[in-house]
């Protein structure tokens, strides 16, 4: 369906966390933009949209979101998200992986960051990837990737994360967790290069010393060494599951660096399992009880089995080491954990962000257009349920106002791509020339659905979702023909 070129959303309570509003107003939307907020008369050829009773806030931004196809996104939004960029693993080369979602035309809107992993792959490994997220997971547990790096090989990978930062990167991803005993120095000249152009990094963090003593560095140490000794924004990601029960010790660094001037943003989810492939190297069996886990405590997603023992493990990690899996590493229905669990996602600026899984096809070849999706495929509950569980457990449990709230999933996220791209700044508010990407939910009901049993349960409480001024969602309908979702591309400033 096309957009109305002139829609009033009527008698809604507006929420703006940029400006502080929070009260009953109209919503005139007109070519894409948010025209204007407060009383607005009928007019004629406008479209009037009664939310009354409704909150209506900037559509959710989330910038951790592996799940590109179009199901995935729409999945997405029926969380609220109008936005969900893919900045952790990002995509190499780049250009490429904007192209296939540009032909592809997709509900919300998309972009990448420069993925420090694949790059590294091809230039330290020798394998010949491609954009997508199947390259990485194809190659995750090969050694030739994550070994040193000559000095000629990592002039070489800076060079190519300098292609993918002219050609419209938002930042540099860094999947270092998975390539943990590369020279800390190669990490402060990645930082470095982000540096230089003003864009952030992206980072899951390698192991804390608390866990592995031997690492060649604290995880979060280095995050915030890089932060304070380049000058980069450094963003944490999912600090939750990668400080677990460390994550007091994390933050209080976080808070030290800011402190003395560094810029550190932190993100985390609201569930006490990760999800990653199986061949992934904290996942080697030995590794395991380190981390206080035992091969029963993974699922394996293809076949939903739990991992039977160390056997098994290696077996799966063998035959398809890409093979997603969610690993349990918080018991959600404990008091004390979901306390500790709870710490990274109240903490001070904290953002909220999904990490957000593709799907996983159980039974024949994948179809990532279908609507509903069928039970054969799964996924991580947080792809479906992230942003409205968060509303629930920060408004619910821990006394935030619905405002405070929003934030966190708008104005914050969206601070951090600003100086990346200009297009951010119209974005995460709500008020007179922002883009009209918004979402109408019910702040009495909303709530998230699914679970890991039952995982592309779409959430409640979403009545509308509109991407530059299109309803994506209406009713808690999914729109299946709209396509309005665009392109976030960096600035081209790099060189």
């Amino acid at each position: 369906m096309l957009a109305v070129t002139t829609l009033i959303l009527r008698g809604g309570r507006v929420l703006d966390p940029e400006s502080g509003f929070d009260g009953p107003a109209d919503v005139r939307i007109r070519d894409g933009r948010v025209d204007a907020v407060g009383t607005i008369e009928d007019e004629e050829h406008a479209a009037v949209v009664d939310v009354t009773g409704l909150a209506v806030a900037p559509g959710f931004i989330d910038l951790h979101s592996h799940a590109t196809s179009v199901a995935g996104q729409r999945l997405q939004a029926c969380d609220g998200v109008t936005t969900a960029v893919e900045l952790e693993g990002g995509a190499w080369p780049l250009a490429d992986a904007y192209a296939r979602l540009d032909g592809m035309g997709m509900p919300i809107n998309y972009g990448f960051s420069a993925s420090w992993a694949v790059a590294r792959m091809a230039v330290v490994g020798g394998f010949d990837v491609t954009s997508s997220l199947s390259a990485f997971l194809r190659y995750i547990s090969q050694p030739e990737w994550q070994l040193p790096a000559t000095a000629e090989q990592q002039q070489a990978l800076i060079d190519a994360l300098g292609v993918s930062l002219a050609d419209g990167a938002l930042g540099i991803g860094l999947l270092l967790g998975y390539a943990p005993r590369i020279d800390p120095d190669e990490y402060l000249a990645v930082a470095a290069l982000a540096a230089n152009d003003n864009l952030p990094t992206f980072t899951h963090a390698r192991e804390l010393i608390d866990v592995v003593p031997d690492m060649p560095i604290d995880g979060a140490s280095e995050i915030v060494r890089a932060a304070t000794e380049t000058g980069a924004h450094m963003h944490y990601c999912h600090v939750n599951s990668t400080s677990g029960h460390n994550v007091d010790r994390v933050l209080g660094l976080v808070d030290k660096a800011r402190a003395e001037g560094g810029t550190v943003t932190t993100e985390a989810y609201p569930y006490g399992a990760g999800s990653t492939g199986i061949g992934a190297f904290f996942l080697e069996p030995e590794r395991l009880p380190r981390m206080g886990l035992t091969p029963q405590r993974i699922r394996y997603m293809p076949t939903g089995e739990r991992v039977a023992d160390e056997a098994r493990l290696r077996e799966l990690r063998a035959t398809d080491p890409g093979g997603l899996a969610i690993i349990e590493f918080f018991d959600e229905d404990d008091p004390a954990e979901r306390a500790v669990l709870h710490r990274s996602l109240v903490f001070e600026d904290a953002i909220v962000a999904s990490d957000a899984m593709p799907l996983t096809w159980m039974d024949g070849p994948p179809d990532d257009e279908a609507w509903p999706i069928p039970a054969r495929a799964v996924t991580h509950p947080r792809s479906a349920g992230t942003f409205t569980r968060s509303l629930r457990v920060l408004t619910r449990e821990h006394g935030f106002s619905l405002l405070d709230a929003l934030r966190k999933m708008t104005l914050l996220p969206a601070r951090v791509l600003e100086p990346a791209a200009e297009t951010m700044q119209r974005k995460g508010r709500l008020c007179a020339g922002a883009d009209a990407d918004i979402t109408v939910f019910d702040p009495d009901t909303i709530t998230d659905q699914a679970t890991y049993d039952d995982s592309t349960r779409p959430s409640t409480g979403i009545v509308h979702v509109l991407v530059g001024g299109e309803f994506v969602v209406r009713d808690g309908e999914v729109q299946l023909d709209a396509r309005p979702g665009r392109a976030i591309r960096g600035a081209h400033r790099f060189g």
